[in-house]
């Protein structure tokens, strides 16, 4: 069974656009909307994981303005939710082992950022036994000027290790026109 996996879909993203960091994918929150309220419509789970950093000053510390989720990220009564404290939403979450009790099988995959929790989590996913498919243009993905790489070219490379070897690609549109 097929369930939809929003990461890190927190306001701490939304901040990273507001200032202007180089991005693929602004619009992510929308898709994300629209995938969900589909998902929801056909009876198939939604399944949220946020990050957390038990640093105080941290964007995703509980208590920062950054935390909580976007709303397209908020749960609805009986949706799922586990807090992460590492790139994997598989590490120390419970996460693979609910999806197995619940016979979940196929995670579609959104949310932020493509190079980090993303790739972590769809990685382990796959090495897992679940069946991967990443929603590319439902991602986010941002630069690291400190290495001198836009946010496209890690964004595009991401992607093109996760394709070749742990994960099918696909876009918003062709899911919600299934």
């Amino acid at each position: 069974m097929q369930a939809l996996l929003i990461i890190d879909m927190q306001m701490d993203m939304q901040h990273r656009i507001e200032r202007g960091l180089d991005c693929v994918n602004p619009e992510t929150a929308e898709r994300i909307t629209a995938l969900a309220a589909q998902f929801r419509a056909q009876g198939k789970p939604v399944v949220h994981i946020r990050h957390r950093d038990d640093i105080p000053d941290s964007p995703v510390h509980r208590d920062a303005p950054g935390f909580p989720p976007q709303p397209c990220d908020l749960a609805l009564d009986g949706e799922k939710v586990f807090e992460k404290q590492t790139s994997s939403g598989f590490a120390g979450t419970g996460l693979a082992e609910w999806l197995r009790a619940e016979g979940l099988t196929d995670l579609v995959v959104t949310g932020a950022v493509a190079g980090f929790c993303v790739n972590s989590t769809v990685r382990a996913g796959a090495d897992l036994g679940f069946r991967m498919t990443v929603v590319q243009d439902a991602v986010l993905g941002f630069g690291l000027p400190d290495a001198g790489l836009s946010a496209q070219v890690i964004f595009d490379v991401t992607l093109a290790h996760l394709a070749a070897d742990f994960a099918s690609l696909v876009n918003t549109e062709s899911l919600l026109a299934d």
